[in-house]
């Protein structure tokens, strides 16, 4: 945000993180990650005492970790999320969410910033009254070439619970699936292997039906469509990375003509493959 980052300077974390907390997770993950860098901007701590609400306006990514309590979080893009104790939200795109109590008036988040951060103290406080919510915040960006199209594999906001018991777990959930995290694997270990719903779900031990809508609910795209995303950031990676010919990058990845790749990569980007390379 860009009142945010005023605030935020004295507090700068000192290096750049590749975001272990989730590369951890899996292999297939931390690819994922390893092609975006984060600079993080300020981590605060809060205690909100019920009603609240804030709402954070585009610009920067966030996290929250829930230590106490309970919140809703609204998506820009209109998902609603419950989290609990334990949780932690994570939003990479940047587009905007507000956090709160059901029914409150959300105050920006940039003005009690401003308002309540210091040197010596990087806390801030709502209320003193009503059920008590307590979370650790922070705000970070993204930086290298291309961020747009490496974000579009990432939902507008990862839910990890504390607790993996319930149905509706999130994206995240997938690779905690056993079932599914098999295809995720498959893609990510042969990213220019074309493969088929029917042999993604025979790996899966599911039918086509079944696997097709649980990947899409769980990871946000159908499988194919996932896969395609996938292949095409990495020839976007391949092209501003090296000196590769377009025409290899596009036999690399698995497409069996130029203009097959060339119009698959400017649906995906906006952009034709050469103009990546002439960036």
């Amino acid at each position: 945000m860009t009142s945010h980052d005023r605030v935020s300077q004295p507090h700068a974390l000192a290096s750049e993180t590749g975001f272990p907390a989730l590369a951890s997770r899996t292999d297939f993950l931390s690819q994922i990650l390893t092609l975006i860098r984060l600079r993080g901007e300020v981590v605060f701590s809060a205690k909100l005492h019920a009603p609240w609400a804030l709402r954070f306006e585009p610009g920067s990514g966030y996290f929250h970790v829930v230590s106490e309590g309970e919140l809703l979080l609204a998506a820009q893009d209109g998902k609603v999320v419950h989290a609990l104790a334990g949780d932690l939200l994570v939003m990479p795109q940047g587009t905007g969410h507000a956090i709160g109590t059901p029914g409150a008036s959300p105050a920006e988040a940039r003005d009690v910033l401003a308002a309540q951060l210091r040197d010596d103290s990087l806390a801030i406080h709502i209320g003193d009254s009503g059920p008590c919510t307590r979370m650790i915040t922070g705000a970070f960006r993204f930086e290298g070439d291309n961020i747009p199209s490496m974000l579009a594999v990432l939902p507008s906001v990862i839910h990890i619970p504390g607790s993996l018991e319930t149905e509706d777990k999130g994206w995240l959930a997938a690779l905690a699936d056993a079932r599914i995290s098999r295809a995720l694997k498959v893609f990510h270990d042969e990213p220019f292997l074309r493969r088929t719903v029917a042999e993604l779900a025979g790996m899966a031990g599911m039918s086509r039906s079944n696997f097709a809508e649980r990947f899409s609910t769980l990871v946000g795209a159908g499988p194919l469509h996932y896969q395609t995303r996938w292949r095409l950031l990495l020839a976007s990676d391949m092209l501003r990375r090296s000196d590769i010919l377009v025409s290899e990058v596009a036999r690399r990845v698995g497409y069996g003509s130029d203009a097959a790749f060339s119009r698959a990569f400017k649906a995906q980007f906006g952009m034709p493959p050469t103009t990546v390379r002439g960036n």
